[in-house]
């Protein structure tokens, strides 16, 4: 069987880079070793990480928050049998769809390991034991990641787990161990802590999602120990040790002083690798770097010319909408056109409440370039909707040349962020300046009204409510 395009894997940047070449003309397949569709997006990280941070925020506010809005109504009691259940629905209608797609754009689906023969042929090994050969003129690795651990760790995906299993747990943990104060730590240990669990979140450097502003770390924490959860900063852990139902974790602080800590269940979430094992690499000669991800050039290219490479099994960012926009490209590329994208603008975003999100750069990185830059800061409780829906935690930040007023950076922690930082996305795109954003006539009331209150504090000084 013969394609112009062959995708080893069906996760975001896989199925999409399919999508886009089928609508462009080309016969495409896909070759995914289980048997669902999604990857790890769509069937053990976004999608269900998201479902289950909305039922707990439901559960949360329900507690916490309900009785001030005037609603009265009796304890709320958890069934996470059901909130599990509804999570694996979505998950089931999500795949459900990936696969509507693959039906809808003629994209042949092969279930099984692929692994390369040569620069042309793939081997797809079938989960019945039948080996089939696809032959395909160009080729693209989409085979993403999986969770990373520390050597000193064993991983028994029962009491001491990753990420994949602590979205399908039989309990609400007591106690709560992360080790990982990242977005993926974060955002689960929020989940539980909703849920009643205690949280205790270690994390190696001196602050938590540390490749972040350091306002948004230090807010973020200050929100979420608010919130109940623990925070362990400058803790090296040292040992996990599992003893019947109780996990040790040991770890010294930078004090050099041991800590201990005891739990139920024990979340490693230190990130993620590259994941490229039985891929058949050195049959055809493709380089991988010193941390195993796939080497690729400007044009997301291998050092063999019709494969490519993209999303978490190459070097940036691992996240799905930077794997979908890698696939969309690499389809262009291939049927011939000449598209572009911009790492710089690659939004990042974590979903606790309040959210997080962050386009550009970090007042660090701009410190560390030698720009001369001003910064524009407005709270969300200076918004009228903010304090109508209670909401009144965060900020955003602006920051723009110095000389120029072009929008260098745009940081928020506040609801709905995710949504929002599209808004600074899309000025940056363009070049705007903090003048141009702070300009635009915003609706009232709305959370988006915070980023023209901080463009209008990087560009003047003078924001007008606050």
């Amino acid at each position: 069987m013969k394609y112009d395009l062959i995708v080893i894997g069906s996760g975001p940047g896989g199925y999409i880079a399919a999508v886009r070449a089928s609508q462009l003309g080309l016969k495409a397949a896909i070759i995914e070793k289980y048997s669902t569709l999604g990857g790890t997006c769509l069937n053990v990280g976004c999608i269900p990480s998201k479902a289950l941070l909305d039922s707990s925020h439901h559960y949360y506010d329900a507690v916490k928050h309900f009785e001030e809005h005037g609603i009265l109504i009796d304890p709320p009691k958890i069934d996470f049998g059901k909130m599990i259940e509804r999570k694996a629905s979505v998950v089931e209608q999500t795949t459900g769809g990936i696969k509507y797609l693959m039906d809808k754009n003629e994209i042949d689906i092969f279930e099984g390991m692929g692994s390369f023969i040569d620069a042309t042929h793939v081997k797809v090994a079938k989960n019945d034991g039948s080996e089939e050969t696809i032959e395909g003129a160009n080729i693209i690795i989409a085979t993403g990641s999986k969770p990373s651990t520390l050597p000193f760790i064993s991983i028994d995906k029962d009491r001491i787990i990753t990420s994949t299993e602590a979205l399908k747990l039989p309990e609400i943990p007591k106690h709560m161990i992360v080790i990982g104060g990242g977005v993926i730590g974060l955002e689960l240990g929020s989940v539980y802590k909703r849920l009643g669990s205690d949280v205790s979140v270690i994390e190696y450097m001196d602050k938590i999602v540390p490749t972040m502003d350091a306002d948004v770390s230090k807010e973020l924490q200050k929100v979420l120990k608010k919130q109940g959860v623990k925070f362990f900063t400058s803790h090296g852990v040292n040992s996990v040790v599992r003893k019947g139902d109780e996990i040790t974790v040991k770890a010294t602080n930078k004090k050099g002083d041991e800590v201990e800590f005891k739990g139920d269940y024990c979340l490693v979430s230190v990130g993620r690798k590259a994941y490229t094992d039985g891929l058949g690499l050195e049959n055809v000669g493709i380089k991988v770097n010193e941390r195993g991800q796939v080497e690729i050039n400007d044009h997301l290219q291998t050092n063999v010319s019709n494969i490519y490479a993209i999303g978490d099994v190459v070097k940036g960012m691992m996240l799905a909408h930077k794997a979908e926009e890698e696939g969309v490209v690499v389809a262009e590329i291939i049927a011939g056109q000449k598209p572009h994208i911009d790492y710089n603008l690659i939004p990042g975003i974590v979903y606790t409440w309040p959210e997080v999100a962050a386009v550009g750069k970090t007042e660090q990185e701009l410190k560390d370039a030698g720009i001369d830059y001003k910064a524009g800061k407005f709270s969300m409780r200076a918004l009228g909707r903010s304090r109508a829906s209670g909401d009144i935690d965060g900020f955003v930040k602006v920051l723009a040349d110095k000389k120029t007023d072009e929008i260098l950076g745009v940081h928020i922690v506040g609801a709905r962020a995710a949504d929002l930082i599209m808004e600074a996305a899309v000025a940056m795109e363009y070049r705007a300046s903090a003048e141009d954003l702070a300009r635009i006539c915003h609706g009232h009331p709305t959370y988006s009204e915070a980023i023209k209150e901080a463009a209008k504090a990087a560009w003047d000084g003078k924001p007008l409510n606050a």
